[in-house]
């Protein structure tokens, strides 16, 4: 049915909008934490509906290797770009399975940018409401919304725990891009 491919979430929902604004005062390294913790969602959902489907689960690998500096962004790439064709191919079957992988492939992404990591929340949240009864939907968005957030504060707190070295390109101080973003957009 035409439209029903759709993402349902942006940064202009405004149940989006304490998660965005607090994305925006985190660190790149912190929302790579986050992101990379929180594709695990996703992923899961996405291998109980499309187990023979391993792209994703590589892109996530390939991705902590990227982040610890021990394999180079083409290589990570290539996986990122791989888990999205993988949710491209679900899609034509399974809109939800579609939007949770392309879920992980944002979180994943966010090492490179850190403007991915709100695709993870749009897509993670669009595969949940489809899979929700429309009764339930609000509440089952409250929640995972919840969880993300509990999740990114847990981050923001204890960057420190994070059980790898970092790529040199991560220990770099830089402005948080999520937030240039939406001041230019105004």
């Amino acid at each position: 049915m035409p439209g029903q491919r759709k993402i349902l979430y942006s940064r202009k929902s405004a149940c989006i909008e304490p998660l965005r604004l607090l994305i925006e005062e985190q660190t790149h390294r912190t929302l790579v934490a986050w992101a990379l913790e929180c594709a695990s969602r996703p992923l899961a959902f996405f291998e109980g509906r499309v187990a023979c489907e391993l792209r994703p689960r590589e892109a996530v690998n390939r991705t902590y290797l990227w982040a610890q500096g021990e394999i180079k962004m083409p290589e990570a790439r290539r996986a990122i770009l791989a888990a999205h064709k993988a949710a491209g191919e679900a899609g034509r079957i399974d809109l939800c399975a579609e939007a949770a992988a392309r879920a992980v492939g944002h979180a994943c992404a966010t090492v490179h940018a850190a403007t991915h990591a709100l695709g993870l929340v749009f897509y993670w949240l669009t595969a949940v409401a489809r899979n929700t009864a429309p009764e339930q939907r609000d509440l089952r968005e409250q929640e995972e919304l919840a969880w993300l957030t509990e999740r990114l504060l847990y981050w923001q707190d204890h960057i420190e725990n994070w059980n790898a070295p970092w790529a040199a390109f991560l220990l770099r101080e830089a402005p948080n891009q999520e937030k240039l973003l939406h001041e230019r957009k105004g």
